[in-house]
């Protein structure tokens, strides 16, 4: 064995053994975080985190190098899976499965930390109903130079939406600049009409909150606004659920509030340490999240009567593309988040006479879900730039393939 490697620790939890591997590695420098500390926050605030994560298929978002490195996803559940452990099979949309790991208690979050995950992702459906998802999920996704007081404003038109339609809200941070609004509705609708219900309450938040709000999908014609992201709804996508620890340098916790807390706290108050003393003492601002079950019907009365959503003009050429009705040109497509800040530096350096005219919204960093992990795509929304002084398209600064090496069944050359 290794001498300078930490023994692992075995903890008894509920009867259950976990084995925690290096459970002296620290995990987040600056508040000296151990990964034996995030097991234990995770058993102290375990009844709260079972509420948002419990029972439900699960996306393993695991950082084995660290905060510092890119994640990757793992959505099948490892071979050596413990007995405490359950499992359900998905099917995806694009015709692929994966047999998923489903935790039920608060050995099943150690376990999960003990694998490198830090912020849990479970889907918006029970095992037991795949098909029927029983949570819609409200997330606020400020564009850059969004204020915070500008995300608050527009939680509250969503409540409102949603007590105008019969549904309560549960607010949460997001453990990053924005917000989630959590609902729990009956497993009665499909995951087509679970979006649809979703992409109908941001539309309606945008009617009622023009310039603070958007439905708007395309990222470059959003403005400095809320993003209102009824995509979160779809049927491969998950979100940190509640009491998630978020890979920032603080420790950041996705953290249930209560209403009046959305106005009088921050984001940045909640961090592992402030979040165990918060939770000893107040217990979970959600506990009665399953007892406010409802229903979509007027919210998909109201798709009705608002008519289709506009949809995006497509390119001339035959090839069926979504055509962008902004001035967009591409920088570089990068492996990694620094890579792709430094790609944008050197444009930024190339073409300094046009930093003045740009707006913070007008800079698009944006993380691509690839096979297993995020990659990066830069763009700039030239639309603040005389039209006679635009640069042309140039040759990306990094061109990074994602899909380089990959094989799928089906695909032309496999």
């Amino acid at each position: 064995m290794n001498p300078s490697k930490t023994p692992a620790e075995i903890l008894n939890i509920a009867g259950n053994e976990v084995r925690i591997s290096s459970p002296d590695k620290v995990v987040f420098p600056d508040p000296g975080l151990t990964k034996l500390d995030l097991v234990r926050y995770y058993v102290a605030v375990a009844e709260g985190a079972l509420r948002g994560a419990g029972g439900r298929p699960m996306v393993l978002k695991r950082f084995p190098k660290g905060i510092g490195a890119e994640p990757f996803f793992q959505k099948r559940v490892p071979e050596n899976h413990p007995d405490f452990i359950d499992t359900t099979t998905l099917h995806y949309a694009s015709g692929t499965s994966a047999e998923e790991a489903v935790i039920r208690d608060a050995a099943g979050l150690a376990w999960v930390v003990n694998l490198g995950c830090l912020d849990l992702n479970p889907h918006p459906v029970r095992a037991e109903d795949l098909e029927h998802p029983d949570e819609l999920r409200v997330d606020l996704d400020p564009m850059p130079g969004v204020d915070y007081s500008q995300i608050v404003d527009v939680a509250y038109v969503a409540r409102e939406v949603l007590e105008d339609v019969g549904l309560v809200g549960w607010p949460k941070t997001s453990g990053s600049r924005g917000l989630h609004i959590l609902v729990r509705i009956a497993p009665q609708w499909s995951y087509r009409d679970v979006r649809l219900a979703a992409e109908t309450l941001a539309r309606e938040v945008e009617n009622r909150a023009p310039g603070l709000a958007t439905a708007r999908w395309w990222k470059e014609e959003r403005g400095e606004s809320v993003f209102v992201d009824f995509n979160q709804n779809a049927k491969d996508r998950t979100v940190a659920s509640a009491y998630s620890i978020r890979p920032l340098p603080d420790a950041r916790v996705s953290t249930p509030l209560t209403w009046d807390e959305v106005t009088s706290t921050r984001p940045e108050q909640f961090t592992v340490p402030t979040v165990l003393g918060r939770f000893a003492a107040m217990g979970d601002p959600h506990a009665g999240i399953d007892d406010a079950v409802g229903t979509l019907d007027r919210l998909i009365a109201l798709a009705a009567e608002l008519g289709p959503a506009e949809n995006p003009p497509r390119g001339g050429d035959g090839s069926g593309r979504r055509q962008s009705v902004m001035p967009l040109i591409e920088v570089a497509r990068t492996k990694t988040k620094p890579e792709a800040l430094a790609a944008l530096d050197k444009w930024r350096t190339r073409h300094a006479d046009l930093l003045p005219a740009l707006h913070p919204a007008d800079i698009l960093v944006d993380g691509m879900r690839g096979s297993s992990s995020l990659w990066y795509r830069v763009r700039v929304n030239l639309q603040h730039i005389p039209e006679n002084e635009r640069p042309s398209q140039e040759e990306l600064i990094t061109d990074y393939d994602p899909w380089a090496g990959k094989v799928w069944p089906g695909r032309r050359g496999s």
